[in-house]
């Protein structure tokens, strides 16, 4: 059975749905004024990871990831590069639907955009307001009392007087109280708006999530996700106003599944754009296969810290290459996975225990063992299967063996729009072919002085050769 370490609860519990099998999901996505760095890309693999785990567990999924494309730092961006902002949030959108692509992250079931739900938004603030949770500041804006709220703070597990306004959360002079958050922002001179009874203006970060998940999924849903950064002030606030303005059932929570995965760290530093300390995901496919980004992800819990280094990267890439070069031999397959065999008994369990993909990709190498041992089509077939509810290893295993990432140079080349090129080959594959030929025949002629010159000029250039029975094979190293 699967169990989920459930945030609020701080607890790993059974995953009972509360309409099974259907499963409904919601995770926090990207606020789009800039490139996703491997922060954003591990919070879209972690929870592509989990959608395909439910899916293949035979629950019946609605997955919903929305888009932040209205904020003060879209807003901000917008004015700094002098265009709309619907032009910086769509090229942003489509960068980031590239990113995900190319990472082998499947679409949502629902996508919504905060600027496309503001109705509902503003219906939410309205019920907030009737019933005395909210109101409206001298600034003009429409704030949210966070101590009218009972149960405030036991998602960040911190008492409300210990709680201080966190990221995101302005401290305003008109707040009644420095915790409140806004639901409503006034309009400034020259901002995008929208009219609404409290005035033009637009709406905070926090209630879009709130009226955009209930109006998709229902007043009360199965899984909540999001990175940890967003569980205080965000989760924390989305409780807060969801349940004061749904208030329809005190035997069930607004969301009965918390899941945050863990802080991806660059030089031992939290990865975060507004300090500047960060990787985007188009700098990463300049010099590494998407697939080696994914795996990195992959490997490590979604709940501990994720540290990323070149040295990291670099033995994920290796690693990877293990698994492909069991597969070298074995043509595209795509049959499901065999749950009766140890393999896929333990890459069950791994799975059903919160999600534990190290465990899980532990099982692919000793099914990759098995394959080189075995020599036979059953283990290979089970290899490709269960990698691929990771979206891992499902791709031609000579052609991805012969990947060549980029150079290093080529990552400072990214512009809008614009996909890195691959670095010159040293050798392309005809004359790799060729020089493989011309060793065969110094072999058979007994030059092996000759045929030895040749794998190392091949070797400098990061060609490796492998012999076998039925000949030679290669790879970039």
């Amino acid at each position: 059975m699967l169990r989920i370490y459930n945030s609020l609860t701080r607890v790993t519990e059974p995953f009972v749905p509360l309409e099974p099998p259907r499963v409904r999901m919601y995770v926090c996505g990207m606020t789009v004024y800039d490139y996703c760095h491997l922060g954003h890309a591990r919070v879209m693999i972690v929870f592509d990871v989990v959608q395909r785990w439910l899916r293949a567990s035979g629950y019946q999924l609605t997955y919903a990831r929305n888009i932040t494309d209205i904020d003060d730092k879209i807003i901000r961006r917008a004015a700094e590069t002098g265009e709309p902002v619907t032009a910086l949030t769509e090229r942003f959108i489509r960068y980031m639907d590239e990113d995900a692509a190319a990472l082998g992250v499947q679409k949502p079931d629902l996508e919504p955009r905060a600027t496309r739900h503001i109705d509902g938004m503003l219906a939410m603030i309205g019920k907030l307001e009737e019933r005395g949770f909210a109101y409206r500041a001298e600034s003009g804006d429409v704030n949210f009392s966070v101590r009218k709220s009972p149960g405030y703070g036991r998602l960040s597990g911190k008492s409300i007087k210990d709680l201080r306004a966190g990221e995101r959360v302005e401290i305003d002079q008109s707040k009644r109280d420095p915790l409140d958050f806004v639901l409503w922002k006034r309009a400034k001179e020259g901002e995008p708006f929208w009219q609404s009874p409290w005035g033009n203006g637009r709406p905070g970060w926090h209630i879009e999530c709130s009226a955009m998940s209930t109006k998709l999924l229902g007043a009360h849903f199965d899984i909540h996700g999001g990175g940890q950064d967003l569980q205080f002030p965000h989760h924390e606030n989305e409780i807060a106003q969801s349940e004061a303005a749904l208030n329809e059932s005190e035997s069930l929570p607004f969301v009965k599944y918390w899941m945050h995965n863990g802080f991806v760290r660059l030089q031992d530093e939290k990865m975060s754009k507004s300090t500047g300390n960060v990787t985007t995901v188009r700098q990463l496919l300049a010099r590494y296969d998407a697939e080696v980004v994914r795996f990195f992800v992959v490997r490590a819990h979604y709940r501990s810290p994720l540290n990323y280094s070149d040295e990291y990267m670099e033995d994920a890439r290796h690693a990877l290459a293990r698994l492909y070069t069991a597969l070298k031999s074995a043509p595209l397959d795509a049959s499901a996975p065999d749950w009766n065999d140890a393999y896929g008994r333990r890459f069950r369990e791994a799975m059903d225990a919160d999600f534990n993909t190290p465990e899980a990709v532990a099982v692919l190498f000793d099914l990759a063992n098995e394959v080189n041992r075995a020599r036979t089509a059953a283990p290979a077939r089970q290899l490709r299967a269960l990698g691929g509810l990771l979206g891992l290893l499902q791709r031609d295993a000579v052609d991805f063996l012969r990947f060549v990432a980029p150079s290093r140079a080529a990552a400072k080349t990214v512009t809008d729009g614009i996909t890195p090129v691959t670095s010159q080959r040293a050798y392309s594959d005809e004359a790799i072919e060729q020089m493989i030929s011309a060793r065969s025949e110094a072999r058979k002629a007994k030059n092996y002085v000759r045929a030895d010159q040749i794998r190392k000029d091949l070797e400098r250039a990061g060609i490796v050769l492998e012999d076998s029975p039925q000949g030679t094979t290669w790879r970039r190293g």
